[in-house]
């Protein structure tokens, strides 16, 4: 089980750095980032409908109007709006840096599952100190890697497949866009965090993931809808040609909300949102060596600090994780070890009771 879940924790952050090479590029030649949103979620409803449908019609349990506005809330703040506003901190933006900031999700996702109670801190213990830790390392990590760059450090083999310089990359030079994107950026990241904890609770009510996804989708292409009709107007920002918004479209709207919202909703539900959201480095060390491959872009050595820092404060955290779980399976096997000893010494006492009462009857009878 656990290699499964590996597996599909580096699959899931493997095709999230697709998601943010190619939505830079998209929005960089001119696509609109809210037309992006609906058209992405509307081709995930179309893909997964018929998929669900199929195989979870007759298993689904029935849908409350309770359950309904739940999954219509958690689609309105954990997809609408935190896709439309990573779209726009995008274009302000690097896709390395959308990854970077991605990676406070595990602070968000930490404090607001301690809040609800479904994690702890326990700051007397290792395991607690760990976690802490953990979590501060990789907000130390994400910051080196947004605001300190340091010298810059080519590759030895430099021959990237695409000459790709983005329109919007000297305007996210300035301070105040630069600024502005970030905070937008790590906006997206609370809402997204939101709806990896939420999701987790939705799915203890309503246990049909695949299907619960599709709604999600289907809800979240009404949103952003209503988003996009009232923020672009112009008709040709709704065009779509065999080019690179094509491509994104189908490979977010398919292979990002589609298949990885799904294997997202399946780690919760083994490992917890808090685990899931401590992988979110392994994007940013993808996204990295992508752009620097693809597009050219040069690695600075905040880059590489800050990854180092990330990776760190994830193994932090994992271990405090892997501890915790050691010494609850332990205190469970004591329990059960002590149940088990003391109904052994039950049973030896009956047992032992039993000739006594044989004795005690065969003498109160007359010789």
């Amino acid at each position: 089980m656990d290699r499964k879940i590996y597996g599909a924790i580096l699959f899931i952050q493997a095709i999230y750095t697709g998601m943010f090479l190619l939505s830079k590029v998209a929005f960089d030649v001119g696509m609109n980032p809210f037309v992006f949103v609906f058209y992405r979620q509307s081709a995930a409803t179309v893909f997964l409908a018929p998929i669900a449908l199929f195989l979870e019609r007759k298993t689904a349990p029935p849908i409350s109007f309770l359950i309904c506005l739940k999954i219509f809330m958690l689609s309105l703040f954990g997809v609408t709006l935190s896709l439309n506003i990573y779209g726009v901190a995008l274009k302000y933006t690097s896709a390395t840096l959308a990854a970077a900031t991605t990676n406070s999700l595990p602070v968000t996702t930490f404090i607001l599952a301690v809040l609800l109670r479904m994690e702890t801190a326990k700051m007397r213990t290792r395991a607690g100190i760990a976690k802490v830790m953990g979590i501060v390392l990789c907000a130390g990590g994400a910051l080196t890697i947004a605001f300190f760059k340091g010298p810059t450090l080519k590759l030895l083999l430099h021959h990237h497949l695409f000459s790709y310089k983005g329109e919007v990359q000297n305007t996210a030079a300035s301070g105040n866009s630069w600024i502005k994107g970030v905070f937008l950026m790590l906006l997206a990241n609370a809402l997204w965090a939101t709806w990896l904890v939420m999701q987790n609770r939705i799915l203890k009510s309503y246990p049909s993931k695949l299907l619960c996804t599709t709604l999600q989708c289907f809800m979240s292409t009404i949103q952003a809808f209503v988003f996009a009709i009232a923020l672009a107007r112009d008709p040709s920002e709704w065009r779509l040609g065999w080019n690179v918004r094509l491509l994104s479209v189908a490979y977010c709207g398919i292979v990002v909300t589609g298949v990885t919202f799904y294997l997202q909703a399946w780690v919760v539900e083994k490992k917890g949102p808090v685990y899931l959201a401590m992988t979110t480095p392994l994007a940013l060390i993808f996204t990295i060596a992508s752009s620097a491959v693809l597009f050219g872009e040069i690695i600075s050595l905040g880059s590489i600090l800050g990854g180092i820092l990330l990776v760190g404060g994830l193994y932090s955290v994992l271990w405090g994780k892997s501890r915790e779980h050691k010494i609850a399976a332990s205190n469970t096997g004591d329990i059960e070890q002590a149940e088990n000893g003391s109904r052994k010494e039950e049973i030896v006492e009956k047992q032992s009771s039993i000739p006594n009462a044989r004795i005690q009857q065969h003498a109160s009878y007359p010789a």
